[in-house]
């Protein structure tokens, strides 16, 4: 085990000689509590930025971004969809648009949004 080098906290790190592992002796492991998690959880549905949550709640932002990719591979990928009653449907159309890959690249999407269940009926993207 040699001298490596510190850490951002100015903790020493240390090498393995034979495998070549890096590793700080005594780490603090901070971990995020229950309540924590729920805030952010509250913060994400409000639409917060990923900045602006690691801020309020303290928890370090490669941390936070880690808590949102996992909770997102949770999440599952299958649209259930159920069928529409025949009859009068009241709908609601948002637009938006947004930059894809570099500003010169504006994309506009639209969804159509059944008001009484919130289901999206329909989206179309176009440049």
């Amino acid at each position: 085990m040699i001298k490596n080098g510190s850490i951002h906290n100015g903790k020493p790190k240390r090498q393995c000689k034979e495998c070549g592992r890096q590793f700080v002796i005594n780490p603090t492991n901070k971990t995020v509590s229950d309540e924590t998690k729920q805030l952010i959880d509250k913060l994400l549905l409000e639409r917060i930025s990923l900045r602006g949550i690691a801020r309020v709640t303290g928890v370090s932002w490669s941390c936070l971004q880690n808590y949102v990719n996992n909770k997102l591979a949770s999440v599952p990928r299958q649209i259930k969809v159920s069928d529409k009653l025949k009859g009068k449907l009241v709908t609601e159309c948002d637009e938006m648009w947004s930059f894809v890959f570099s500003k010169t690249i504006k994309v506009y999407i639209w969804r159509l949004i059944d008001r009484k269940t919130r289901e999206i009926i329909g989206c179309y993207a176009r440049r």
